[in-house]
């Protein structure tokens, strides 16, 4: 138990928690800006993985870096647009069009990868985004400007949201298309932009893990990050402050089993304590979920003037 306190206590635990935590937030504020809008958006996995290899791929051949950050987003927003004509304007079912997304965009990472370095064994490195040693606050000190980014975006994604009529137009079609085009809102438009705009955070957040965390791409860096996001938004109850909550436990559970498995004494299989965030973060969003209120035309196709 005092060891377990002596985690608690060290600060770089909690740096570990927020720099674990940074892809979630920026993954599942896109996955809920999606589904305010009305839209499942399952491509994420695959876009945090073309995310993070073109974002990469730039920054090697000689780009910024923040300008590999909007390589990565716009190759989100392209595949969120290509999501977006399946499921919106098609009324395609978004379940299937987002594992394609997925497999698509994945498949083009690992293709691109190999095409452009067909013979190199270990892969190569750039350099990444240095630590904010600027900044007073030591957690946050040691992280990089794309974790100031994601938190960021959490407190502005709110105000767009619910404090803007962008942002009511947002709800209005997740939750009555038919009002919202009585409204003269643009339902498919509408949509298209949240799914592009939320498709571009997923894009970001993928970069974050070869510009930031890493410093290369390698297959399988994403590991079922972006499933965990789509879990994540249902535990928030599709708000964003929540979703920085569900993320930084996420992230603590984590960091926490890391911790736990380099303790000496410890005689549990390794298995165990990779299965703790998964297990804890199940319990807690079967706890939550029950009482979550999720947008009413979530998953279903709208025509314009269908009764």
């Amino acid at each position: 138990m005092n060891e377990f306190f002596d985690i608690l206590a060290n600060q770089s635990f909690w740096v570990a928690v927020l720099r674990i935590a940074t892809p979630l937030i920026l993954g599942t504020l896109g996955v809920l800006l999606c589904e305010r809008a009305g839209v499942l958006n399952l491509g994420i996995e695959g876009i945090m993985v073309a995310g993070a290899f073109t974002g990469w791929l730039a920054v090697y051949t000689g780009a910024p870096l923040w300008l590999g950050v909007a390589a990565a987003a716009l190759t989100g927003a392209a595949l969120g647009l290509l999501h977006a004509f399946l499921t919106v304007f098609l009324a395609l079912s978004q379940h299937v069009s987002g594992l394609g997304i997925t497999l698509l965009a994945t498949a083009l990472s690992y293709y691109g990868y190999r095409v452009s370095f067909p013979k190199v064994s270990t892969p190569p490195t750039i350099t990444p985004f240095a630590e904010m040693d600027w900044l007073p606050l030591p957690v946050l000190a040691q992280q990089t400007p794309l974790t100031l980014l994601a938190l960021l975006a959490v407190p502005w994604l709110a105000y767009v949201l619910f404090k803007t009529p962008l942002g009511l137009a947002v709800r209005m079609v997740g939750e009555n298309p038919r009002a919202a085009e009585g409204q003269g809102v643009s339902v498919a438009w509408v949509r298209t932009g949240a799914v592009v705009a939320g498709s571009a955070l997923m894009g970001v957040a993928g970069s974050f893990l070869t510009l930031s965390a890493f410093n290369a791409f390698f297959f399988n860096m994403v590991n079922g990050r972006g499933w965990i996001c789509v879990a994540l938004v249902v535990f928030a109850s599709w708000r964003p402050g929540k979703a920085l909550l569900g993320a930084l436990l996420f992230a603590f559970f984590d960091a926490l089993q890391l911790r736990l498995q380099q303790m000496g004494d410890a005689v549990l299989p390794y298995q165990l304590y990779l299965m703790l965030p998964y297990v804890l973060s199940i319990v807690a969003l079967v706890l939550v979920a029950r009482k979550a209120s999720y947008p009413q035309a979530l998953m279903k196709p709208y025509r314009k003037g269908e009764r």
